[in-house]
């Protein structure tokens, strides 16, 4: 067996039911590749590699589950990756669909660093501590839209899927957990930089409570400042708000 350490976050999915609603949602989306993050004690895992068609890997960076899995399911020997996702190099050299019960305590990192491969990913189906899913999949207006969903949605369709309750797990985590479904849009964001962008939205939200005259000042000049959209605060902007924006932020414009 294994010991739960909680210097990870290790909060091992039980739950038949929900395991069964995760491989059908990833089911509906053709995959040669895929990379599971944080197998863990092997729930996901050991109906995962039922599909002999498909390339798998899979990312630990606990050594102890490493040593159980390759011990309870020996196909895995050559397929573990000992390390944090946060770490390791693109797992692939063709598109790969990822899948995991994210660890929650980096789980902002891993849909960022997921961003740095987006051509290569076209689906993702994570796990992750409800707030963070509902904020992925925000729309504009309310106080859960934010960082998280203006950076991801310009490049992916974000669904959340189901509640996951504390007693799916095992220990029960103090939150609840929900599954959300990423799927690489076809269409891409006009911006006039992706640097642009990121800098607007992070300034934006960086004081959320302020209007984005006052909170992004030092990205415009005093003319643009005046347009009414300025008197609005960022999380009551849209995606395509956000980006025509970048075209009118001193310095930017141009790139």
């Amino acid at each position: 067996m294994y010991s739960l350490k909680k210097s990870l976050g290790q909060h091992f999915l039980k739950d038949e039911n929900i395991i069964r609603r995760i491989i059908d949602v990833l089911n509906e989306n053709p995959y040669n590749s895929l990379l599971e993050v944080g197998p863990g004690g092997g729930a996901l895992t050991r109906e995962l590699i039922k599909n002999k068609s498909a390339d798998f890997k899979a990312v630990e960076l606990d050594e102890e589950k490493v040593a159980f899995l390759k011990k309870s399911y020996p196909v895995l020997e050559e397929k573990l990756i000992s390390k944090s996702f946060l770490d390791i190099d693109k797992p692939f050299d063709r598109p790969f669909t990822i899948i995991g019960n994210f660890p929650y305590n980096i789980s902002t990192q891993i849909l960022f660093k997921i961003l740095d491969w987006k051509d290569d990913v076209p689906v993702v189906i994570g796990m992750f501590q409800k707030e963070v899913a509902q904020r992925a999949a925000a729309s504009p207006g309310g106080k859960i839209y934010g960082v998280l969903s203006v950076l991801l949605q310009p490049y992916y369709d974000i669904e959340y899927l189901f509640d996951v309750p504390p007693e799916s797990f095992n220990p029960p985590p103090k939150v609840n957990s929900g599954v959300i479904r990423l799927t690489r849009r076809t269409t891409t964001l006009t911006v006039s930089s992706e640097r642009a962008y990121w800098l607007l939205v992070k300034t934006a939200f960086n004081q959320r409570r302020k209007t984005m005259r006052n909170a992004t000042k030092s990205l415009f000049s005093q003319d643009i400042l005046k347009d009414e959209l300025f008197t609005r605060r960022a999380e009551t902007i849209s995606i395509d708000e956000f980006a025509a924006l970048t075209f009118r932020m001193t310095g930017f414009g141009n790139q």
